[in-house]
């Protein structure tokens, strides 16, 4: 699965990366970045299928329509590539609710004789990334409706392998498009999605700190001797 990741950059940079503008009472709302340490429940910018041209804030935690409390999203953090079509909590939205979900890093946790040693895990060929999510909207019975998102996960390339048996499906600039692009159909979007290219990422030791939520500064990018 993937539960913590980082997004460091300015929201200009995001900006001219995705071709997308943050609208500004957002930015005035949540200001989150730079987030070196993304948890769920936390506001995130995504860019969906209904509205390209913007960057949002959404909760990482998906809460389905049809949910009666919002706690289901503390479970709704990542969705498997391989079931997407079969469950009814994730069949909905990749047929009608696709999004890309910014990041420039992920934290993973591997298994040593010595316990869990987390390791940040970066693309080479591009500084931000996306990976592919789903969406959903959902109305409480009281309040502002709450829109909320969950991260795709699929099996490891072999960098990620030695490290976890998961990856997020991290997408190409041409993914992004095809992905938000609903006239190509649910089954060749989900088809389309590979594990990125081993030659295109780099994973190394970080602090143990990363693993407490409260912790959130430029030190937890930082390589450690391991």
């Amino acid at each position: 699965m993937c539960g913590r990741s980082s997004l460091t950059v300015i929201e200009k940079e995001l900006e001219k990366r995705f071709n997308s503008t943050f609208y500004s009472e957002d930015l005035e709302r949540y200001n989150p970045l730079p987030n070196y340490n993304v948890a769920p429940t936390h506001m995130h910018p995504v860019i969906t299928n209904l509205d390209q041209d913007h960057l949002q804030f959404f909760r990482w935690g998906l809460i389905p329509f049809w949910a009666k409390d919002m706690k289901i999203g503390y479970k709704m953090i990542n969705a498997r590539k391989e079931t997407l079509l079969e469950k009814k909590t994730f069949k909905n939205a990749v047929n009608t609710k696709r999004c890309i979900v910014p990041f420039d890093g992920f934290y993973e946790w591997k298994k040593t004789s010595s316990g869990k040693q987390p390791y940040r895990i970066i693309t080479t060929n591009t500084k931000v990334f996306s990976v592919a999510g789903l969406w959903e909207r959902w109305s409480p019975k009281e309040g502002e409706d709450i829109f909320s998102f969950t991260l795709i996960t699929q099996e490891p390339n072999e960098l990620l392998a030695d490290i976890h048996n998961r990856m997020p499906a991290i997408l190409s600039p041409d993914q992004e498009r095809d992905w938000l692009n609903m006239d190509i159909s649910s089954a060749d979007a989900i088809e389309s999605l590979e594990p990125y290219p081993s030659e295109f990422m780099k994973a190394y030791p970080v602090s143990t700190r990363v693993g407490n939520v409260r912790e959130n500064d430029e030190e937890l990018l930082e390589e450690i001797d391991v």
